[in-house]
């Protein structure tokens, strides 16, 4: 089994970042440091330590849904002292965000210990469908929906995939919309509306997929169910 797979079954990291903890040294294999990426792990026999400790697959997987609030971030910890997410999950396992929300951003997230999974539904050649509700200051022109559904150039240069917007209402001088893309640019849906030239000023993920952040209530979390566990590993599957 690569390496880099068998990180990510016992939890330690998704497929991407065990390639980066390998190419700096952080692992080994039978005490020879590891910097090769492509590396095959005899899992029967062969030892793995990350950071000097060594490492197992995981023999139960937790999956869980939490209502991230704003005002907190997705990392362990903070150099600043911000809440973290960890902060709202009194679990004693160490389990992983799928993809993130910014500080100022709320919504569902997925925590786990899943590794492959984790990859899979942030890896975007699966295009696993994000689906959020968002306000904008001002007006939007029947132009500037169209134009974001056919794809914005952002910041960078690059340009969006197509996304589905539609406009759910207006109230105080702010339009209501709900956006679902399938990419997973940092911070994409508030860049896309500054390429309109909007301003976001809440935006808030509903749904990952056909799971729903349903009535989940702020900083609050649920376990998956086997059924949504199991949807979740049909839409990845290759």
């Amino acid at each position: 089994m690569r390496i880099n797979k068998f990180l990510a079954e016992c939890g330690v990291a998704s497929r991407r970042a065990a390639d980066e903890m390998i190419r700096s040294g952080r692992v080994s294999v039978n005490g020879k440091k590891m910097t090769e990426p492509g590396y095959d792990v005899v899992v029967e026999n062969d030892a793995v330590c990350v950071d000097g400790r060594r490492v197992k697959p995981v023999s139960h997987y937790t999956y869980l849904m939490i209502y991230k609030p704003k005002g907190c971030i997705c990392s362990r910890s903070d150099e600043l002292g911000r809440k973290t997410i960890y902060d709202y999950v009194k679990l004693e396992k160490k389990l992983d965000c799928v993809g993130r929300l910014d500080y100022d951003s709320e919504g569902l997230l997925l925590l786990t210990n899943d590794g492959e999974l984790l990859h899979r539904l942030t890896h975007p050649s699966y295009e696993i469908p994000k689906t959020y509700v968002i306000k904008i200051e001002g007006g939007i022109t029947e132009d500037e929906l169209k134009a974001w559904r056919k794809g914005l150039k952002l910041d960078d240069g690059t340009v969006t995939a197509p996304a589905q917007v539609s406009l759910l209402g207006t109230e105080d001088k702010l339009c209501r919309l709900e956006v679902t893309i399938r990419e997973g640019k940092n911070r994409e849906i508030r860049r896309m509306a500054e390429a309109l030239g909007k301003n976001v000023v809440f935006l808030k993920r509903t749904a990952l997929g056909e799971l729903k952040l349903g009535g989940l209530g702020r900083g609050a979390s649920r376990f998956l169910t086997a059924k949504e566990v199991s949807y979740l590993k049909k839409l990845t599957k290759d």
